[in-house]
């Protein structure tokens, strides 16, 4: 059933998302990522600036739709961008009025209030390790990429269990064999073959095992993949402001850098090291870009039928073909009884 804004906003531990979003097909925010890649002679190849990185095939409709559906207790969801309004208010408004105003945009500008000297940027990572910046964010937030949907319906203790976050992932011994690829390829492509600009591929493991570097977890450390991410407002506040350098250093790249860490593995880690021991498996579908047609539908066929997957990331729907994401739509659309309501 669904809550109204009153009872939602009278919970005394209210749950508040938080989405990051980007439209690529703006010809403006197109303009301005190419003329800072200029002026830092950075190519889209080695500076996390592919066009798919930006590309929107609308999946926020889906993101935002399946939270008011299957998590009807989240109190406010606020999208973060450069300047941009995603195109859902009328169909929030057709399916669920009365969460329209629970609905609001952040521009870039307000969470880097202070730090306007790193704006623009280009950089998911340095984005997210901005995002508890938000005003009037809830102390307990969950935080969604866009191309991330609930297909389930969850509950609160799901995502934090007394007040604290729920960590969903699993231990892993460091990267070492990602950590010998990623010098060894810089090292023949800066020494031997003499292209100095070279970067090696960014790696999701390694940022995060340097987040438990840095907080000097040892030896292990708790990998985390694409589900929605439980966050503590507070612990994250209380960190950077004693760790001011650390924010800096992280959102100085306005291109993804070698050097940054997840900072949603940084969260991770602080919430173990003060004794969260909320620790879950993972439960989610994945639909990668590059799986074949065959094993994307084995995949979303186990996602219908998995009662244990709440959630999916449907990641760079723009590398499939048009058949293939109809056939995901088509599903989310299933999956939300959207079809239905239009009867």
């Amino acid at each position: 059933m669904m809550q109204t804004d009153t009872k939602i906003n009278s919970a005394p531990n209210p749950i508040d998302v938080v989405i990051t979003w980007v439209d690529g097909n703006d010809p403006v925010l197109a303009e301005k990522r190419n003329q800072y890649m200029a002026l830092e002679q950075r190519s889209a190849s080695n500076s996390g600036a592919l066009a798919t990185r930006f590309a929107s095939n609308n999946e926020i409709r889906y993101c935002i739709l399946s939270i008011l559906k299957f998590a009807p207790f989240v109190r406010n969801i606020f999208i973060v961008t450069d300047g941009q309004t995603p195109d859902i208010f009328d169909e929030v408004k057709k399916y669920y009025p009365e969460r329209v105003s629970s609905i609001r945009i952040i521009d870039h500008k307000e969470i880097f209030s202070g730090y306007e000297e790193f704006l623009p940027t280009f950089n998911s990572t340095t984005i997210e390790s901005m995002i508890w910046r938000i005003e009037g964010l809830a102390d307990n937030f969950v935080y969604f990429n866009d191309d991330v949907f609930l297909v389930r319906d969850i509950e609160p203790n799901e995502w934090f269990v007394n007040n604290r976050p729920v960590l969903r992932g699993k231990w892993l011994l460091p990267p070492f064999r990602k950590l010998f690829d990623y010098h060894a390829r810089n090292w023949i492509n800066r020494t031997i073959l003499g292209n100095k600009g070279y970067q090696p591929k960014l790696s999701f493991y390694i940022r995060q095992w340097h987040a438990a570097r840095l907080l000097g977890v040892k030896p292990r450390y708790f990998f985390h993949c694409h589900t929605p991410h439980p966050l503590s407002k507070s612990l994250l506040e209380s960190y950077f402001t004693k760790n001011p350098d650390v924010l800096s250093g992280n959102i100085s790249s306005r291109f993804r850098s070698h050097k940054q860490f997840i900072v949603i593995s940084l969260a991770n880690h602080l919430e173990i090291l003060s004794s969260n021991a909320n620790f879950a498996p993972l439960n989610l579908g994945y639909l990668h870009p590059y799986y074949s047609r065959r094993r994307l539908k084995k995949r979303i066929v186990q996602c219908s039928i998995d009662t244990t997957i709440k959630s999916v990331c449907a990641q760079s729907i723009d590398l499939l073909d048009q058949e293939v994401q109809s056939m995901i739509f088509d599903w989310m659309d299933r999956v939300l009884d959207l079809k239905t309501k239009d009867l």
